[in-house]
């Protein structure tokens, strides 16, 4: 059974029910969405231990009989310019998901906006030089403002027409992640990039 996606400017494109048609599960695409912000978080907080602080090599002052407490470096975490106690590292924050719940919450995607109807089809979105001004009149021709575009390939004069342009957004299929999907009102795909795309979730 295929499903039909609204084309932008033309037919609409038939796409397989195997990767269109699931059901939206929220929990699935809320653990997909969270896994794939935590993988892009950095993670580089770092503080400097009293090993990590330069100096306090050597002892301040002999273990006893000078009427002060004991000391073994000026780089202790109690002394001014010393190190932190329990200092910070960096920490990786990436969560596991397996490769099948990960396909699973892109089908659900996919379907979601397909039925919300803010997946569109274009047969090509080329342009003859990287000017701004020419997908702007491209888009505003079509009625899309707010607007995620996927293409097959990489096309770099698209790319660099797109860049300056608020609320637009231009990835290849190979690029694309669940939070991008989501973040845009509608979402348009050249009928390679659908085909592409449908061949992957199947």
């Amino acid at each position: 059974m295929s499903l039909s996606v609204a084309s932008a400017d033309g037919e609409a494109v038939q796409v397989s029910e195997a990767a269109f048609g699931r059901q939206f599960n929220e929990p699935l695409v809320h653990q997909a969405v969270v896994a794939w912000l935590a993988g892009a978080r950095r993670g580089t907080k770092a503080q400097k231990s009293r090993s990590d602080a330069r100096g306090g090599g050597r002892k301040p002052w002999r273990q006893k009989r000078t009427g002060r407490a004991r000391a073994g470096s000026i780089r202790s975490p109690i002394w001014v310019g010393g190190g932190r106690t329990f200092a910070a590292r960096p920490a990786d924050h990436s969560q596991k998901l397996n490769r099948k719940m990960y396909q699973g919450a892109m089908r659900c995607i996919f379907s979601e906006l397909l039925r919300q109807n803010r997946l569109l089809s274009i047969p090509s979105l080329s342009l003859d030089a990287p000017k701004t001004k020419l997908l702007a009149n491209r888009l505003a021709e079509l009625g899309l403002a707010d607007v995620l575009i996927l293409t097959a390939d990489s096309d770099r004069f698209l790319e660099l027409a797109g860049r300056n342009l608020a609320r637009v957004e231009i990835r290849n299929i190979a690029d694309i992640d669940p939070v991008c999907l989501l973040s845009h009102e509608k979402v348009v795909a050249t009928i390679a990039a659908l085909k592409a795309i449908e061949e992957r979730l199947s």
